[in-house]
């Protein structure tokens, strides 16, 4: 049973309570209201005259983009990851499982009430040190979990994988840059014609969906930081897999350099993980990080001019080449 905002009460109220999660006798759903805007899975916070909770379910495609198909099975993978994390250094950084309803691909998790993620931070150009240094401390605990068993995700990778290291270098791409900022179509052209750079990108790409033995949050962007007075969450790890720890710190090192316009935060981020890094792997996953976000369709509220933007991506292409 597919629920949205628009479903009435009485069919959260019929499908919590044969999942056995409300008490009918005394628990009734007062409201249902959107969290925020949720790029891959419905996310709904429902409030009744007891409690507050919220519920994700995947749909066989994208929520946003719904042309764009994906697997329903995905939010298995958010439980699976959830389950894995049995580290108390991080429980109190990433919401608890309330429920898990396989047949209606619904996971219900705790409501961490009023937070905000952190793509406020592009617009801040900064971020503050002890906050990057406990969102690399997150990862890394994130890092040491050991599942005995743990999915694939091979059919959500794969959809990854082309938007990461593919789509935004197609020479004949039919994605108009510049309707999202004039001059960024010509930019673009230059690291799509150029060959060397890309066969770099595509041994990268064949790392990322190759097996690994690291657990990864799949996703760790500001996206999927959340913040609610000086404390950090870590949320959405639909993309998770076993993998290389360099592609989440490489991934967080991207975005640190957009936000701050400042390579430096790379040299920061190396030194206060715990473990050894390939820091050529590092740097090659923050160049195409850096890259596939300003030319290609998963574009970020990042307001930069093209003069910026024309610099963040020969830093870019020398993370990656270097």
């Amino acid at each position: 049973m597919y629920l949205d905002a628009h479903s009435s009460i009485s069919d959260f109220e019929n499908c919590l309570n044969n999942m056995g999660f409300l008490d009918p006798k005394q628990e009734q759903i007062l409201s249902i209201k959107k969290p925020g805007e949720g790029n891959m899975n419905v996310v709904l916070r429902v409030r009744t005259n007891i409690r507050s909770f919220i519920i994700k379910q995947s749909r066989p495609f994208v929520q946003k983009y719904q042309e764009i198909t994906a697997p329903i099975e995905r939010i298995d993978v958010e439980y699976q990851f959830y389950k894995a994390i049995t580290n108390k250094t991080i429980a109190p950084h990433i919401p608890k499982i309330l429920a898990y309803n396989a047949e209606n691909y619904l996971l219900i998790l705790e409501d961490l009430g009023d937070c905000k993620d952190m793509s406020y931070l592009y617009n801040d150009r900064t971020i503050a040190t002890p906050q990057l240094h406990q969102l690399i401390d997150i990862a890394s605990e994130i890092h040491k979990s050991t599942p005995v068993a743990y999915p694939e995700n091979m059919e959500l990778r794969l959809l990854n994988h082309q938007h990461i290291f593919v789509l935004p270098f197609l020479k004949d791409s039919e994605f108009s840059l510049d309707a999202i900022q004039e001059g960024l179509q010509e930019l673009a052209l230059i690291y799509r014609n150029d060959d060397a750079l890309k066969k770099e990108i595509a041994k990268v790409g064949e790392q990322y969906l190759s097996a690994g033995n690291t657990l990864l949050h799949g996703d760790y962007y500001p996206g999927s930081w959340m913040t609610k007075e000086n404390h950090t969450y870590v949320i959405d790890p639909e993309f998770s897999f076993m993998g290389f720890a360099e592609f989440d710190i490489g991934v967080m090192a991207a975005h640190s350099v957009m936000i701050t316009m400042n390579i430096d935060c790379l040299e920061t981020i190396q030194n206060r993980y715990p473990s050894k890094l390939n820091r050529s792997l590092l740097a090659q996953v923050a160049g195409i990080e850096i890259m596939r976000r300003l030319i290609g369709l998963a574009q970020l509220p990042l307001k930069r001019s093209i003069h910026e933007k024309k610099l963040l991506l020969k830093m870019a292409r020398a993370l990656i080449l270097d």
